[in-house]
């Protein structure tokens, strides 16, 4: 065979290993991870089986395909540089901290560690596909979690001794009224940003988005009702169309609305100790300012002679854990973030992510004081922005004057 033959079919090959992540079969094996991901959190019989789902369909087909796609992410390196160099810092620093920290297991903190960044890669593979794919999963995402958000009405308020003033309780993983709430409200989001265009599907959107509306109304949470009033009301700054100044119009009459029927129940419960905690949280950051106590340390808030068992804010509960230098790494993370989104705020899916940025950076100020704990409801307004920001890639390859992601399909 002449040698010009060989290369070429040396060339194809080499191709074909490389374009692995591409093919239908590893696309589809990563949708159904993501779709896992977002809907089994809360419809999963157990927290075990979510887990063991997410190691089959998400940790298991990234790291399968890893090699395959070591030019995708060679691409997001280049493209977003302070993302991915401050990523790598605030895990190496949290590492780190285990060489102090006071945790029985240091080698599952590791290995939640090892669980973020996989999930992190997880997004560029998923990405390549394109913007619109990613958009379409996250529609039908967020109508599953808003078949959840009904099931859990249903569930909670059969049974013959709750009243409707009870806060709501949902199904699986989004069984705490707050925790939950915030997954629901990033359904919302998403839904609102990205509004399907068939006919049909426009009526299943607007059902979900009522159904999962009212789960957040019944959750009683005023920290996830907040977030979302603002970052609806903050749509026009980054949509600048009719639809999302209609949309802000509408929120503010839902929260009038909401607030008229409810007043009673949002002033009864008061501040919920929060300015205690923040104080009693601040003079634990400063017995330990620069180093923390270390990653996966246990501690607790007193407040007002209440033990709690968490700072209810997550930028405080990293400083607790990691020292200042963690906190300051998180928050170069969440800008870095915010960039790129606002990069991107011409396009669909830069828009979203402007939404979920702000409704996610509200709801970390009142609850979610977890960051390196297994995949579990914070994860909705942590991990899953920063993930979602390495799309950001392919938005900004497409866009006009821009030449196409080497790699990518």
């Amino acid at each position: 065979m002449p040698k010009s033959i060989k290369m070429h079919h040396a060339d194809v090959e080499l191709m074909g290993v490389r374009m692995i992540y591409a093919r239908r079969w590893a696309q589809t094996w990563l949708a159904i991870g993501f779709l896992w991901f977002l809907v089994a959190i809360a419809l999963a019989p157990s927290n075990k089986i979510y887990q063991q789902g997410l190691v089959a369909f998400l940790w298991l087909p990234t790291l399968v395909l890893l090699w395959s796609a070591r030019g995708v992410l060679l691409e997001v390196w280049n493209a977003q540089r302070a993302l991915c160099v401050s990523i790598i810092l605030l895990l190496g620093w949290s590492a780190l901290s285990l060489t102090w920290a006071n945790t029985e297991d240091a080698g599952r903190e590791l290995k939640r560690l090892l669980y973020i960044t996989v999930f992190l890669l997880f997004f560029p593979l998923l990405a390549s596909a394109g913007i619109s794919r990613l958009i379409q999963l996250l529609r039908w995402g967020s109508i599953g979690l808003a078949v959840a958000a009904v099931y859990s009405i249903i569930h909670f308020y059969s049974l013959p001794w709750q009243l409707w003033t009870t806060r709501l309780e949902g199904v699986g993983e989004i069984s705490h009224p707050i925790l939950g709430a915030y997954v629901i409200g990033v359904a919302i989001v998403c839904l609102l940003h990205w509004p399907p265009q068939q006919r049909w599907f426009q009526m299943l959107w607007g059902l979900a988005v009522l159904c999962l509306g009212a789960f957040v109304m019944l959750c009683q949470s005023r920290g996830a009702a907040l977030g979302l009033l603002l970052a609806l009301v903050a749509m026009p700054v980054w949509c600048r169309d009719r639809r999302s100044f209609l949309i802000a119009g509408a929120a503010l009459l839902a929260a009038a609305a909401g607030f008229a029927l409810m007043h009673g129940l949002i002033l009864e419960r008061g501040a919920s100790y929060r300015p205690e905690i923040f104080h009693a949280s601040m003079q634990l950051i400063a017995e330990h300012p620069w180093t923390g106590l270390g990653l996966g340390s246990f501690y607790v808030i007193p407040a007002s002679g209440i033990q709690f068992d968490h700072t209810h804010n997550m930028f405080s509960h990293i400083a607790i854990e990691l020292g200042i230098p963690g906190m300051l790494l998180w928050i170069v993370v969440w800008l870095c973030v915010l960039r790129e989104s606002w990069r991107a705020r011409s396009t669909d899916f830069g828009k979203g992510m402007m939404g979920l940025w702000l409704f996610s950076t509200l709801a970390m100020q009142f609850d979610a004081a977890s960051l390196t704990g297994t995949p579990r409801a914070e994860w909705f307004i942590s991990w899953l922005p920063v993930g979602l920001a390495f799309a950001l890639v392919w938005v900004h390859a497409r866009r006009p004057g821009c030449d196409k992601i080497s790699g990518s399909i």
